[in-house]
This record gives structure tokens, C-alpha cells and sequence, in this order.
């Protein structure tokens, strides 16, 4: 990457944390007269790049929407496809990502949907990156925001937690990676307004970007602009600044 990239960026008030909605890739692989497939593979190579657009300017936690505890809904096929390109993701990129210093983990529900091939999968991937520290890659699949809250509260519930103790941080203390900071900047893709269930614990004072461009060609380049624009606001946190 050439310097240019990434001019006009601070390079020391980069987002700690930024989280995507990978939104797009059906009607990208539409306007092209390709099956809906197509497009979750066309979005491979822009989860890439973005990652190491990522890491190029210092970013710290990236956490991207895979597939949410929604998209079971959609049709049997493309439900089928996606864990097979999960499948194939995990295992043909975990090499290449673990030599950069990247620890990959996975957020979401393990429950009898998901194939025990893919949890295997998961499970070593995370194993085998676990010690790296340069980025950490949170990967959202079989996930819901609420699903997440609910989870936790699951667990208070178990543990017999008395109503008097349940607060926000015995609740942030049950999801699942407490240890995961609050995205500052969290970007949508392809002129969608919505957050769509993804990290609604955390992004209480995230800041939101929402583009027209579709996921399959976003690019590093589009996370650097993403990136200069956050860096003009100004977060106050429900105070005032003087």
C-alpha cells in the first residue's frame, strides 16, 4: 500500500474498534444477472482486503457480520452454500492471517444448526491464533445482538444472581467475549439504514457510517474514507464538550 492510501488519516486516533455489516452481496451478484451465491463468494476477497487495509493503519478489534440467527430464514441452498463458504474461509485463510498476528475469534450461538465440522473448524482456528496480538478478528456467525443479551441473561439466571445484583456490568459480564470494546465506529454497507441486530450491547455510543457501496466492492480504500470521516466528529458520550 502506498502511503497516499491512507493521507489525511491520524494515525493516532484510529477507531480501537470498528465493526462491519457486510451487507450487499445478493444484490451485487443481482445487477449482474449471477446467483445470489456469487456474490457471498465476491464478498471474500472485499473481507480481505478490509482486514488488511485493517491492519495497514493500526486497527486493533475488528468485528464483521458473517451470518446472523436471521438468515436461517433464507432458502435452504443459499443457507447450505454459506456454511460451506464459512467452512471454506475459515480453513483456507486461518494460515495467512495467523502469520500476520491476528487472533480470530467467534461470536454467536453453537447450537444444532451450525455443522459439527464448522464448530470443529472454529475451534481450531481459534486455537491456533489465539496467542497472536496485533489484531483481533471477532468473527459474528450464528449471531444476534438480542440473542446475545438474552444469552446473558440466561446465565444470571442460572447462577441464581438475585434481581437487587443484576446490573449493566454483571450483564457485560456474561456475553460473550466480555473482553471485546465497544466498537467507536461500526460501518454498514449498501445504503442500508439499519444496524440489523448486530452488537446492540455495545454500540450504544458507536459512531454509525452507512454507504451505498456494496459489499463486494468495498474496499481498504473505502475503510481509510470510513475511517477520515470519523475522525471529523466529535463524540461527547451524552455529555458537552467546552
Amino acid at each position: 500500500m502506498t502511503r497516499d492510501g491512507i493521507d489525511g488519516i491520524d494515525l493516532a486516533r484510529v477507531p480501537r474498534h470498528i465493526g462491519c455489516v457486510m451487507d450487499g452481496n445478493g444484490r451485487w451478484a443481482r445487477a449482474r444477472g449471477l446467483p445470489r451465491t456469487e456474490g457471498h463468494a465476491a464478498g471474500e476477497e472485499a473481507m480481505f482486503d478490509v482486514v488488511d487495509g485493517a491492519l495497514d493503519v493500526g486497527v486493533k478489534w475488528l468485528s464483521m457480520f458473517a451470518f446472523s440467527t436471521e438468515n436461517w430464514r433464507r432458502p435452504p441452498d443459499e443457507v447450505r452454500y454459506l456454511m460451506h463458504f464459512n467452512e471454506r474461509v475459515l480453513t483456507g485463510h486461518r494460515g495467512d492471517l495467523d502469520e500476520k498476528g491476528v487472533r480470530i475469534r467467534f461470536a454467536g450461538r453453537r447450537d444444532w444448526r451450525v455443522p459439527r465440522r464448522i464448530l470443529r473448524h472454529m475451534d481450531e482456528t481459534a486455537a491456533m491464533t489465539a496467542h497472536n496480538s496485533r489484531m483481533t478478528l471477532t468473527i459474528c456467525f450464528n449471531y444476534g445482538g438480542r440473542a446475545e443479551v438474552v444469552d446473558a441473561v440466561r446465565s444470571l439466571v442460572a447462577e441464581g444472581v438475585p434481581a437487587s445484583k443484576i446490573d449493566e456490568r454483571a450483564i457485560h459480564s456474561r456475553l460473550y467475549w466480555p473482553d471485546l470494546p465497544d466498537p467507536d465506529l461500526v460501518i454498514r454497507t449498501s445504503g442500508e439504514f439499519r444496524v440489523s441486530n448486530f452488537l446492540l450491547w455495545q454500540l450504544a455510543y458507536s459512531e454509525l457510517l452507512f454507504t451505498d457501496v456494496l459489499w463486494p466492492d468495498f474496499r481498504r480504500e473505502h475503510l481509510f474514507d470510513a475511517i477520515r470521516e470519523f475522525q471529523r466528529r466529535e463524540r461527547r458520550y451524552g455529555g458537552v464538550n467546552a
